[in-house]
């Protein structure tokens, strides 16, 4: 009978692994072999999936014309002279958001294994393929970005007045630079997001889609 047991528990977490591993996907296996291909043709874009493959294809608007293309890991991304599209392996089709009338075309995305961000004066448009939605954070009167940093699976944008950060577990986090603040250092890894300034350390985990701070002592110079 204890053996029974035995064995059968041992069935019950060999089948259960599979499970477990797909929930860790989204952030283990760092960084991704690239398995989306993105191929402009006549009149359409087309999303390739290298490894099941599948295919999407978009058609393009007359008159509508490819500025930037980019692919890395599970994300692909276009950018137009009339809107940003964006794709990721699973998908069912292309996610698309518009430009503004006067809106400056941002010139490029950077892209993580995960993750994508694209920047214009009014917004910062980022990407993800948990969800495989497109967020935008709009930017508020005289605000500007300082910084944007891009890891396998989390993204940063630091403005003079927030730090805003996504990751594949869901849209853009916003944390609030204090008054007169100074941002020192961005930098981020595959998980994490480091925001440093004459103050404090902010940190944003990926996997708990969350930030946090420190507070730094100030030293007295002389």
């Amino acid at each position: 009978m204890k053996l029974f047991r035995s064995l059968a528990l041992l069935l019950l977490l060999a089948l259960a692994a599979p499970s477990h591993a797909q929930g860790l996907d989204d952030f283990d296996a760092v960084p991704l072999t690239d398995v989306l291909e993105v191929i402009v043709l006549e009149g359409e874009i087309l999303a390739i999936d290298a490894n099941g493959g599948g295919q999407l294809s978009e058609d393009l608007h007359l008159a509508e014309e490819v500025l930037w293309t980019g692919a890395r890991g599970r994300i692909g991304v276009v950018i137009t002279n009339e809107r940003l599209l964006a794709v990721s392996i699973g998908a069912s089709s292309w996610r698309e958001i518009r430009f503004e009338r006067g809106e400056q075309y941002p010139s490029h995305a950077l892209l993580g294994d995960r993750v994508g961000i694209a920047v214009t004066p009014r917004r910062a448009i980022g990407f993800e393929s948990g969800s495989g939605q497109l967020f935008e954070y709009r930017l508020g009167p005289r605000e500007g970005v300082l910084a944007t940093r891009v890891g396998e699976n989390v993204v940063v944008v630091v403005t003079s007045r927030k730090a805003v950060a996504l990751s594949p577990s869901g849209g853009f986090v916003e944390t609030r630079l204090q008054l007169k603040e100074k941002l020192r250092d961005v930098r981020v890894r595959s998980n994490v997001a480091t925001v440093r300034t004459d103050r404090r350390l902010l940190i944003f985990r990926g996997p708990t889609h969350s930030w946090a701070e420190q507070h730094l002592e100030l030293r007295q110079s002389g």
